[in-house]
């Protein structure tokens, strides 16, 4: 049975975003934004529907049990919230917000384009109590123009953001474009909208206004296309696809090599300057596996640099120089090649899996990436293991605490920060605009 002993989140101090409260109205496309401001130590109240957010019924759940309480999706991206449920469709639901907004600093928010605005709960009607008050919408395809009320979801952004178009195998004839990893769509769109959001907060502190903020994960996916966009712009040519190295207007060498352990490393700048391919050389040489590397014709390749690899027409020699290095590469563990490589300065880097990541001292120890969070409403002492802090500050701590029950703090913060008395409680519970399953 889960618990329901947290009323009050953890008092925390200190905090990048310490003083700033926001109120999140954001399902799975934008409540990272909520996320990453309330781990900061911003104060983030999201408001969910009754019964709790849709994402709570996304899987994987903890021990396999479909309660809203336990979807790990859920957990991962909404650390350092509070959680008010409650019916905005309903007049008393909406005086709620508006009330709410008039002392709120942000408002984030990734509903259909229009949505908020039927019910009252527009920009307009907001900044009308506080003009202080920073809104940014993040939806689909942004406030206005012809794709306005197209429905989207992740993989849609990805794809007609332009990022899929560049991820597939144009070496393998009818082979379609491919979806990377997955959410990234949503983190990208969030991403944007968060740095429009806090550009707007530091605007507001020498102009004293808020302002509104229409945000596209269509748009924010097209300008993350590495130089794909660019060069369509600037030189009319597609790029090739070849997920798993960078994409190019021509093929360039398949640069994922496997490992004799059966893992995967990713392997390029071979031909960057002399000094880095001989002493490339001079490594495999030493294992008895150089080939005919030692030839002029190779050095001669290596003092034209990356630039002059990319301009030329004949890549029979640079595509036997990749096989060659390729065959030491399967001689090996992935551990000693990643190691040895980066010893003579070369950027390659081991494909990992998320238990190596979390397994590796740098990453687990050293930077403190993954963060144990205490779960109390399933025991004294009960922790999870979370992602921790994506970036450090040197003043500012980074202190995320659990994500919240459905509506756990529903009561509090009506009674605490909008005065309602009991009286007032329980008619909007009778009334069905809050639960009635709240403690």
């Amino acid at each position: 049975m889960i618990g329901r002993s947290q009323q009050t989140p953890p008092e925390r101090t200190g905090g990048a975003l310490e003083g700033i409260t926001v109120l999140e109205l954001c399902g799975a496309r934008g409540h990272f934004m909520g996320k990453l401001m309330g781990d900061m130590g911003a104060r983030v109240i999201k408001i969910e529907p009754l019964e709790g957010a849709p994402e709570r019924q996304i899987g994987p759940f903890m021990d396999d049990d479909p309660h809203p309480d336990r979807s790990l999706f859920f957990w991962a991206h909404n650390t350092s919230k509070e959680s008010l449920e409650l019916d905005i469709e309903r007049p008393e639901g909406q005086e709620v917000i508006k009330r709410l907004a008039a002392v709120a600093d942000v408002i984030l928010e990734d509903f259909e384009p229009g949505y908020l605005p039927s019910l009252g709960l527009g920009y307009k009607n907001l900044s009308a109590r506080n003009e202080r008050l920073v809104m940014t919408s993040l939806t689909a395809f942004g406030q206005d123009g012809p794709y306005r009320d197209y429905k989207s979801n992740d993989i849609v952004a990805l794809a007609m953001g332009g990022i899929m178009h560049s991820c597939g195998y144009d070496d393998i004839p009818n082979t379609p474009p491919i979806r990377p990893s997955g959410d990234h769509g949503n983190k990208i769109a969030s991403h944007y909208g968060l740095i429009g959001t806090l550009a707007a907060l530091f605007n507001r502190h020498f102009s004293g206004k808020g302002q509104y903020i229409d945000a596209s994960a269509h748009e924010a996916c097209n300008s993350t296309t590495e130089h794909a966009l660019p060069t369509y712009l600037y030189e009319g040519k597609n790029v090739f696809r070849q997920t798993g190295r960078h994409h190019s207007t021509t093929p360039t060498p398949k640069t994922l090599c496997k490992t004799a352990d059966g893992k995967y490393l990713i392997v390029f700048q071979l031909f960057t300057n002399l000094h880095s391919w001989l002493s490339l050389v001079g490594w495999m040489a030493d294992a008895g596996m150089a080939e005919d590397l030692q030839e002029e014709k190779y050095k001669d390749m290596a003092r034209g640099g990356s630039r002059g690899m990319r301009a030329a027409t004949d890549t029979t020699d640079s595509d036997h120089a990749f096989e060659v290095v390729r065959r030491f590469i399967a001689s090996q563990t992935s551990e000693d090649i990643y190691r040895g490589a980066q010893n003579l300065k070369f950027p390659w880097g081991q494909v990992r899996s998320p238990e190596e990541n979390l397994h590796d001292p740098h990453f687990a120890k050293d930077r403190q990436m993954f963060a144990d969070i205490p779960h109390l409403e399933m025991g004294e002492g009960v922790s999870f293991k979370y992602v921790g802090r994506p970036y450090r500050f040197t003043e500012s701590p980074w202190d995320a605490f659990r994500p919240p029950l459905v509506g756990e703090h529903t009561k509090s913060i009506l009674s605490v920060d909008l005065e309602y008395s009991e009286q007032d409680l329980k008619t909007l519970e009778v009334n069905g605009i809050i639960s009635s399953n709240q403690n």
